[in-house]
Formats: C-alpha cells, structure tokens, sequence
C-alpha cells in the first residue's frame, strides 16, 4: 500500500468552499521561501539548522513501510527536548485501552490533587511520541500547575480514523472516573494538542459531547491544529513547498489517517465541519507561515460564531510545529508560557 497512490482530491473534497478570509487563489511573483521577509530569524535559524541535520540522515520519504521514517523523526525531535522543567514525579504509565495497553507519559510538578491537562502529541498521526513532545508536556506542568498525560496513541496508517480518536477519548474517561487513584483531580481536565494532536483533541471533545454528555471538559488547547481536510485554502497554496510543513506532506498524512475519502468529511476526522456549539472556552495558536493557518483562522471564527470563548494568537514569522523550538526561538518559549498562564486560570 502506498498512501501517496492518489493525487486528485477526494470526492466531495472538491467543491468544499475556502473558509478563510481571503480568496483562495495561486501566490505569483512571492520571493523564495528561505529570503521571505515574513521569518522570525530565530525560526528560520532554526529550520536551517534542522534541514542541515537532516541532511546527515537518509532522505525521509513519504512512502510505506514508515519504521525508518519513524526512527529518524525520533533521532531528529527527541534531542530538541532537553532541558525544561524538572518536576516532582516524572514517570511512564500504561492503561488498557481497546484491547492494548497504551503507554502514557505522566508528568506531576507538585504533591496534591492537581488538575490534568491530556496533551496528545502532533506528527500528521504518523509519526513522533510522548518522548518528542516531553519537553513540551513538562513546559504546561510547570506552567500551568497541572499534572499532563500524553497518550502514545496508535499511528496511522496501521490504526486508521477513528483508531487514535477513540483511544485518546477511552483516556479521557478513564481519568474522569479513575483519576483521583493518580492524585488527580477528575473534576479539571483539559484535553490539548498540536497539528494532529490538536485534531484529535477537538474531534474528542466532540466525540465526547455526544457519549458523555456529563462529562465536562474545562477547556480546549489547540497549537496550529488540522481541522479540516482542504488543500486548496489561501495559505495551502502560498506555502506550499519551503516552510516545513509543505502540501504533499499533508496529503500523505490525510491518506493515511482517513484513507476512505467520505471519513475526510466526518465531523470527528475534520472538525471545522462540526456542530461546535457547546464546547469548553478554547485556546489557539497559530503560526503565520503555514499551510494550517487559514483553517486555523477558520476554526477560531467558527468557534466564536458558536459562542465558545476563545483566546487567540497569531505569531508571526513563525512555521508549523515551532513548539518544538523551545531551546532555540523566542516564540516558542513565549507560547509555551501563555499557553501555562491559561492553563492555570482555565483549570482554577
């Protein structure tokens, strides 16, 4: 199986309307992705000195089976989070979920019953862990005050839509009903997530919405999240090759996730087509040089029209997945903190 075997969009894909601001249309005469005015220069210091790393390794391609893939992303990611906070009780755990026993990071900064903030990790559902992101997880502990649990959820394409969604939502009840056995608090949770993570987090609150109506979320953090499965948005086309996260990639990751075209229309897999009335307040980041960013656009005025609270930030100059620059740019370290401040005062 190759997932890249098709290059047209999906049926029903097609006649999907831009939801961003601006009118969806090719970007002419645009300077060279590398000599764009835009970059925050600690970002593109950063993407330069990841694309010389990965220039060391075997090409990463976009073609199955994804075990060597997988492992070079581990080589290149895992180094990026080191150092951070250090916490009372760092620790792996595992829970049976749906027939296997998933691992789970567990990250306490204090004694106590603290409140839990579920972080699922991005990586377009293929690749990356709980160990890329564990700085990140430790930077919303200390911040916010909070224990965080990471799922190493299933990745696709051997666990397809709705295989991850459904285990990082199994997690979410388990702590709602079992928490206090970890001295959490199940009362607080919030669910969070970057770029598939995000999505999986949005499609849980949802899923959860609908089969554990009392069940109730304290909030939504969601960094330059995917919530919907058009490639042909205005920022789809201005960046499409040269910032990191290029088209191809995504499409390669949605034909993997959701492979049948119609589950690329289900409200859980794109959530920008969901009923969004009804979920907890929200906090979203988006980076500007990013295919995701008018989805993102998208999603924060959906919300709002919904009348979920949402606090938004737009960081310029940034690329998809700059969270992952803590030790290396401004913005990530600056997002990473408000993203604590929130946590702190959405969770009490």
């Amino acid at each position: 199986m190759n997932c890249l075997h098709a290059d047209n969009k999906p049926d029903g894909l097609a006649a999907r309307r831009d939801r961003s601001s601006d009118t969806a249309k090719l970007m002419k005469g645009t300077t060279m992705p590398a000599q764009d005015p835009r970059w925050d220069p600690e970002m593109l210091a950063f993407n330069t000195m990841m694309e010389a790393a990965g220039a060391k390794l075997p090409p990463i391609t976009l073609t199955l089976p994804l075990d060597q893939a997988r492992a070079q992303t581990e080589a290149l990611n895992v180094p990026l989070s080191a150092g951070g906070p250090q916490m009372a009780e760092s620790s792996d755990r595992w829970l049976p979920v749906r027939g296997r026993r998933m691992q789970c990071r567990f990250h306490r900064p204090a004694e106590g019953a603290l409140p839990v903030l579920i972080y699922i990790h991005g990586g377009g559902w293929v690749w990356n862990s709980i160990d890329t992101h564990d700085r990140l997880m430790r930077e919303y502990a200390a911040g916010g005050g909070c224990a965080v649990i990471g799922p190493d959820y299933a990745l696709s394409p051997e666990a397809p839509f709705p295989q991850a969604l459904e285990e990082c939502a199994a997690l979410v009840r388990w702590v709602a009903v079992h928490g206090a056995e970890w001295g959490l608090d199940p009362t607080r949770i919030v669910v969070g997530g970057d770029s598939a993570g995000a999505n999986l987090a949005m499609g849980v609150a949802l899923l959860l919405r609908r089969t554990d109506p009392d069940l109730k979320l304290h909030g939504l953090l969601l960094n330059y999240g995917v919530f919907d499965a058009d490639l042909a948005t205005s920022t789809y086309q201005e960046f499409a090759d040269g910032y990191f996260l290029t088209r191809e990639k995504m499409r390669f990751y949605w034909e993997c996730y959701a492979p049948r075209p119609a589950d690329r229309l289900n409200p859980l897999a794109a959530p920008l087509l969901a009923d969004l009335k009804g979920l907890p307040p929200c906090l979203l980041h988006i980076a500007e040089l990013d295919v995701l960013c008018s989805e993102n656009l998208a999603m924060g005025d959906a919300l709002r029209a919904a009348g979920v609270p949402v606090q938004q930030a737009l960081f310029p100059g940034t690329a998809h997945g700059f969270l992952r620059s803590l030790n290396h740019v401004a913005a990530a370290r600056r997002a990473a903190a408000e993203g604590g401040t929130w946590l702190k005062a959405t969770l009490g």
